[in-house]
């Protein structure tokens, strides 16, 4: 046996060629679980004649999949810390076989909601491949497998769309989902046979009382952010979620403090490093879909608007889907600043790329070729952020508490995109132009939200700015890989 293959069975890694093979599979699960979110956005319009239930229903389609995924993604990390990080993400890949074949078989609304609840269910699987690739890979492949991984998101998103409005156009619309259940089934069979459970465990009770705090708080607020346009921001239910939503939230913190084994360790995420890089993360999460919010719409307005392009959903996917490529092929460039400047100064970088390519898109936006030249420039700058963030967070926590903390990090960009959507929602409302006996968005409205993700960029800037700079990744060591469980106070 070579030393280099010594050497990485010492530290409790697997040998650069089954390394390989675990970052592959392990982005392709990635790339799986984010095609199913954008699975059904093709089909969403149809969805009410589908379903024989009403458009206001049919939405729940998308809202459920919204919330089981804002409440999973913590829940799966803790566990996945606990019980196995392997473990939890053939878990929630089952989950999401499931689901999809629920769906595949539903004819009425209820079994679609379920299904849906299922897919949402399997979002964790992202951060724990990416704590995953902390515990098993080599050193010095960590940084750029961690951004691949980071990166599978915009790929499984920018592919899948123009796939599932191919597919919907063409086929029967069940077939979206006996896809979505095959690749599901097959990332979930290549992570039994590549992918090595990881040795680190917290160990400990999980914490039920906590758990339940949490959801009740993120639903409450996630469901008042994506339902105040359409119930009104200032009806009861509304503000009542709303103060149901803090007042839950702060008395879930107080309880988590005082636990000796919480769901998310407060003092951990406190510090300084992690808390910036979350914040930043919200803002990030922000700017990224709001582009997803105003590209689409601009491409499918008709051209009688002097600004709407008048094209079909399948040219929508198709000019998007360059994106997740430009989002691949930072990964590599990502890590190498990673490495030789530092996790924070990526994040500035895409930061700054992000601003960039918003600012761009006020001016260009008359083509067709204008919107896939804003979209891949937003799309590289994301790619540098995304991939810059789990260094961040690994970087200032221990390697027990690694996949509770990454699953958190997700959770804020979610919040963002949650909090972006509500705001487009009330300018492309308020700010509107009389078309025949319809009001369409404006052009100035489109405007607005550019100039609001551009905002959003030079926020994440400004937070980032005062992230340590100094501090290093962290790596596995062989303390923390070796055969007995790590156990490590909450």
């Amino acid at each position: 046996m070579s030393d280099a293959l010594v050497r990485s069975a010492e530290a409790g890694s697997p040998p650069p060629a089954r390394s390989s093979a675990v970052v592959a599979v392990l982005a392709l699960a990635g790339i799986v679980v984010s095609l199913m979110q954008t699975l059904v956005i093709p089909i969403v319009p149809e969805l009410p004649r589908y379903l024989h239930a009403s458009a206001s229903n049919t939405i729940w389609a998308v809202t459920a999949t919204l919330l089981a995924a804002a409440v999973a993604t913590p829940v799966a990390g803790r566990l996945g810390d606990m019980y196995g990080k392997r473990r939890m993400l053939l878990t929630s890949l089952a989950l999401l076989v499931t689901g999809s074949v629920v769906c595949a078989l539903s004819d009425s609304l209820v079994p679609m909601i379920i299904g849906r609840t299922l897919q949402g269910l399997a979002a964790a699987v992202v951060p724990l491949g990416i704590s995953i690739m902390r515990d098993v890979l080599p050193a010095e492949k960590l940084t750029g497998s961690t951004a691949l991984m980071s990166a599978s998101l915009g790929v499984g998103g920018a592919l899948g769309l123009p796939t599932a409005a191919f597919v919907a156009d063409k086929f029967d619309w069940h077939l979206l989902f006996w896809l979505s259940a095959a690749l599901g089934a097959v990332a979930a069979v290549l992570v039994t046979v590549a992918v090595p459970e990881s040795k680190v465990r917290t160990g400990g009770r999980f914490d039920l009382i906590g758990s339940l705090g949490m959801a009740a708080g993120l639903v409450s607020l996630l469901l008042a952010v994506s339902k105040g346009g359409d119930w009104g921001w200032a009806s009861p239910t509304v503000l009542g979620l709303l103060v149901a939503a803090v007042v839950i939230l702060v008395a879930w913190g107080l309880f988590e403090l005082r636990t000796a084994q919480p769901l998310v360790d407060l003092r951990t995420t406190a510090r300084r490093q992690v808390l910036l890089t979350n914040l930043a993360s919200v803002a990030f999460g922000f700017s990224m879909f709001a582009m997803s919010l105003v590209l689409p719409q601009l491409l499918q307005l008709p051209q009688a608007t002097g600004y709407g392009l008048g094209k079909s959903m399948l040219t929508v996917g198709l000019v998007l889907a360059p994106q997740g490529l430009v989002m691949m092929a930072m990964a590599p460039l990502s890590a190498a600043i990673t490495r030789t400047k530092g996790p924070k100064i990526t994040l500035m970088v895409g930061a700054v790329i992000v601003a960039a390519g918003y600012l761009l898109n006020i001016v260009l936006m008359s083509q067709v070729w204008h919107l896939v030249l804003v979209s891949c420039v937003i799309g590289a700058g994301i790619g540098f952020a995304y991939g810059a963030m789990p260094a961040l967070i690994m970087g200032a926590v221990p390697p027990s508490e690694t996949a509770a903390a990454n699953s958190l990090n997700t959770l804020m960009r979610s919040i963002g995109t949650s909090f972006a959507s509500a705001l487009a929602g009330v300018v492309l409302a308020q700010m509107t132009t009389d078309f025949g006996s319809a009001a369409l968005p404006s052009e100035n409205a489109f405007k607005v939200i550019m100039a609001i993700g551009a905002g959003a960029a030079l926020l994440a800037l400004a937070v980032a700015a005062f992230i340590p700079r100094h501090r290093p990744a962290a790596t596995p060591t062989p303390a923390t890989t070796s055969a007995e469980p790590a156990q490590a106070p909450a």
